[in-house]
């Protein structure tokens, strides 16, 4: 047993510390296996062209000889081929030298070169043309040649002789040998350079990474608030959206203090008067239990909404449809006040950058609020502006002074105390709606001549969902 613990901790600490690999190596990884591929093709085609050169060179060579041959052959007195000139290589005086000819005809004994001795080339079938033909041979045991031979018929003679040039093909291979190994250490010296310069450009080129990664471990120390040197322009952008996460979570850090500190605050007067008059056994106790409970239960449902809020802030992918939220507060709505008519209209297909639950939410404190204090006509518009989505929600009651309007989205503030409510309403609507930079503002309906609560939110971009098969 606890080798198996022992080995399972062992794999949770590899597997926390597996990454996908290091930058650096895979840049030099990459660069050095482009640079040996395009080497090794640059290489194999330019073998290719350089041996071919030597070897036409060798062949050249060949021809020369074999066309010289030629020109100096003629017709003996019995029929046989002469050289009115002697062949100017020595080598083919010297028995087993590496430069050989021999000319044959049928009918008449092979003319070989002294070089060959006791031996002769092989003659194959006559050809059908007079041109050249070059092929490398293996008929001499240890001695690989190269043969060029041309089939002539010579003036005064109806033989077809055929003549035949073969070199060994040594001196040939060496010359290949040579080039093949300056071509390889060439290329290696030059792999090897590039490769070099690789490994100094990745080094240099990911340098400012590790001047960022320093600096991101001095911020978590403590040293530094923000990444303030100097980047190239590429990281700029990765400066600037760390700097500005580092704003954010600042934000979000000091948004859950001062909420945290807001609730204790809005707690303690109440848990002070309840301790007070328990101290004092006070005859009316349980009244100021009761109204300081429900004092306290506004604080925390207005505190929780605001926390959830913020929360959900946090998905900045959040797209929501205003009219499916409009309608089902609707329904919602004209069930609890049956002698209210609420009617909605405008933009169909608004979509706001706020969740669902949220939205749900704001409209439906301001839809309630519009169908309890008006006087049972409630109008809903939705209208599409270009800074965002507008939804004016009116109602044909009193109205509120605009004097008081500012007012009234304090927390627990209430105009008429005679209808139930916590007072909570329009303030959790104007926090959750600055959370997702939102606004709400009171005016006074021009239609109705009731009060008319105007929330702007942020717009959201509609994308459109393709599925497979094309359907939307």
């Amino acid at each position: 047993m606890k080798l198996i613990e022992t080995l399972r901790r062992w794999w949770l600490r590899r597997s926390a510390r597996r990454t996908t690999g290091s930058l650096t190596r895979r840049m030099i990884g990459i660069a050095s296996l482009w640079v040996a591929l395009l080497l090794c093709v640059g290489g194999l085609a330019l073998d290719r062209v350089l041996t071919a050169a030597i070897t036409d060179n060798f062949d050249a060579q060949l021809d020369y000889v074999l066309t010289s041959m030629i020109a100096s052959s003629e017709i003996g007195p019995e029929g046989e081929v002469l050289f009115n000139r002697p062949p100017a290589d020595q080598r083919f005086l010297e028995p087993y030298s590496g430069l050989y000819y021999q000319i044959s005809g049928e009918g008449f004994d092979p003319f070989p070169s002294r070089s060959l001795w006791d031996r002769r080339l092989r003659v194959g079938p006559a050809y059908s043309d007079s041109g050249i033909h070059l092929y490398d041979s293996s008929e001499f045991p240890m001695e690989r040649l190269r043969v060029i031979e041309r089939d002539v018929r010579l003036p005064g003679s109806t033989v077809r002789w055929r003549f035949q040039v073969a070199q060994n093909r040594d001196v040939l291979d060496d010359q290949i040998g040579v080039l093949r190994k300056t071509l390889v250490r060439s290329f290696g010296i030059l792999g090897l350079g590039l490769i070099a310069l690789g490994v100094l450009q990745a080094i240099y080129g990911l340098w400012p990474l590790r001047r960022m990664r320093r600096a991101i471990i001095a911020i978590r120390s403590g040293q530094k608030a923000r990444i303030d040197e100097p980047l190239p322009s590429e990281l700029t952008p990765v400066t600037e959206e760390l700097n500005a996460l580092l704003d954010h979570n600042e934000k979000q850090a000091e948004e859950a203090r001062r909420h945290a500190g807001n609730l204790a605050h809005a707690l303690k007067t109440p848990l002070t008067v309840i301790t007070n008059d328990a101290t004092a056994h006070a005859p009316n106790l349980a009244n100021t239990v009761i109204r300081e409970a429900r004092t306290m239960r506004r604080q925390v449902d207005h505190h929780l909404a605001r926390a959830r809020a913020i929360g959900r802030r946090a998905n900045a992918q959040a797209r929501t449809e205003v009219w499916p939220s409009l309608e089902s507060v609707e329904r919602a709505v004209s069930r609890l006040y049956e002698n209210v008519t609420i009617d909605i209209s405008g933009d169909r297909h608004a979509m706001v950058r706020v969740e669902r639950q949220d939205l749900d939410e704001m409209l439906g404190n301001l839809i309630e609020n519009a169908a309890k204090y008006g006087g049972g006509r409630v109008f809903v518009t939705v209208k599409t502006a270009p800074d965002g989505i507008e939804i004016e929600v009116e109602d044909d009651g009193p109205g509120i002074p605009e004097a008081k309007r500012t007012a009234i989205f304090d927390r627990g503030a209430r105009l008429d105390t005679d209808k139930p409510g916590t007072g909570l309403g329009l303030a959790i609507v104007r926090d959750v709606a600055e959370i997702y930079d939102g606004s709400v503002a009171l005016e006074e309906s021009e239609d109705l001549g009731g009060l008319m609560a105007r929330l702007r939110l942020p717009i959201a971009e509609m994308t459109a969902l393709i599925l497979p098969g094309g359907r939307r």
